[in-house]
């Protein structure tokens, strides 16, 4: 793998030594974080009481951290950021928690080994985090001619190597699956515009190597009023890497609406085939998150939830996503997973 300049250094790992080993190889164990449902709260998905985990003014000159990538790592969490300035021009920055919640950002952004000089300059946006048998991806939106789905890989969050674009601009929201099927990577993605899409379905892609990617198939449409589905009536996109459960692959996505005031995100979830993911065995017919809380409704993009990451644990069956509120900051919800299933195959849909 490449190298690149200046690796950042995780600042939970103060006990590092001139080796350089593992940065988190000396801490206890870490748990995801978790709040049981409130009492009087009946929703299968429910909101951190602490919301944002993440303000809009989390380091100086920062104006929003939101729509954020998180995975485990070692014994602790490892986050990529879409980070904004007070030029608003999105970067990607690598982050540390120790519990999921309290974050520390490297102000400096990721730096790319690269073969497109000018890949340096693009923007990067909406990130995505994806373990796969050792070897940790990440998939954003780059500036490429155009909005399209860019990929690095990285296995110590240190040294990044850019590969080359999944697709032909313009698409949004790539996403991998965390393990091959069939031998062949697989990813959904939403093909778009140049511009703010008011329109979009979900496609799965397969690649042999990361590179080559073909046999594109459509997974799903958005809703409609003939199926009265008005809060993904205009787009729907991939939100959290895949979870694989004993139905094949639950996935969380946002749907959007449009109104005579502008789009509204909410968070959708559906079930696909374990070996053909573009079969959808399961979709939701009512949304499971949508903004009605103060930081959701207003920010920069008011009224919006939109889910990029999910932890889970299967021993005590807890889930907590990660999404985006209102363009401005990043929050938590949280599920039993067994129940969110449920729930999906007792209220499903199909179109």
């Amino acid at each position: 793998m490449k190298t690149s300049a200046a690796p950042a250094r995780n600042p939970l790992a103060k006990d590092q030594d001139a080796t350089n080993s593992h940065p988190v190889a000396r801490l206890e164990p870490a748990t995801m974080p978790w709040e049981d449902r409130p009492s009087q709260d009946h929703s299968v998905v429910w909101r951190h009481s602490l919301n944002p985990v993440i303000g809009r003014h989390h380091m100086p000159g920062v104006q929003g951290v939101y729509n954020s990538a998180v995975a485990r790592f070692g014994d602790s969490f490892v986050g990529v950021f879409r980070l904004e300035k007070r030029d608003r021009f999105p970067h990607l920055h690598v982050g540390w928690s120790r519990d999921g919640l309290a974050w520390e950002i490297d102000p400096a952004p990721i730096k790319f080994a690269k073969g497109d000089p000018n890949s340096q300059a693009d923007y990067a946006y909406d990130p995505r985090l994806c373990e796969i048998e050792g070897t940790y991806y990440i998939t954003w939106c780059g500036g490429h001619n155009g909005p399209t789905i860019s990929i690095a890989a990285t296995r110590d969050f240190k040294t990044y190597e850019r590969l080359e674009n999944a697709f032909l601009p313009f698409n949004r929201n790539g996403v991998l699956f965390p393990r091959k099927i069939g031998g062949k990577y697989f990813m959904l993605s939403r093909p778009s515009d140049d511009g703010h899409t008011p329109f979009g379905d979900i496609y799965v892609s397969q690649s042999p190597d990361l590179c080559h990617w073909g046999m594109h198939r459509l997974v799903m449409r958005r809703g409609g009023g003939e199926v009265g589905q008005w809060w993904q009536r205009t787009k729907i996109g991939a939100g959290p890497i895949p979870i694989e459960i004993e139905d094949g692959w639950l996935m969380i996505y946002h749907g959007v609406m449009d109104t005579c005031n502008g789009f509204v995100y909410s968070m959708g979830a559906a079930i696909l085939d374990r070996e053909q993911p573009w079969r959808v065995l399961y979709r939701v017919n009512q949304h499971l998150l949508t903004p009605e809380a103060d930081y959701e409704v207003f920010g920069h993009v008011p009224n919006v939830v939109f889910p990029c990451a999910a932890l889970h644990d299967r021993a005590s069956d807890r889930l907590a996503v990660y999404y985006g509120a209102a363009d401005t900051s990043c929050c938590v919800a949280y599920a039993h997973l067994s129940e969110l299933v449920e729930f999906v195959k007792k209220n499903s849909v199909l179109f």
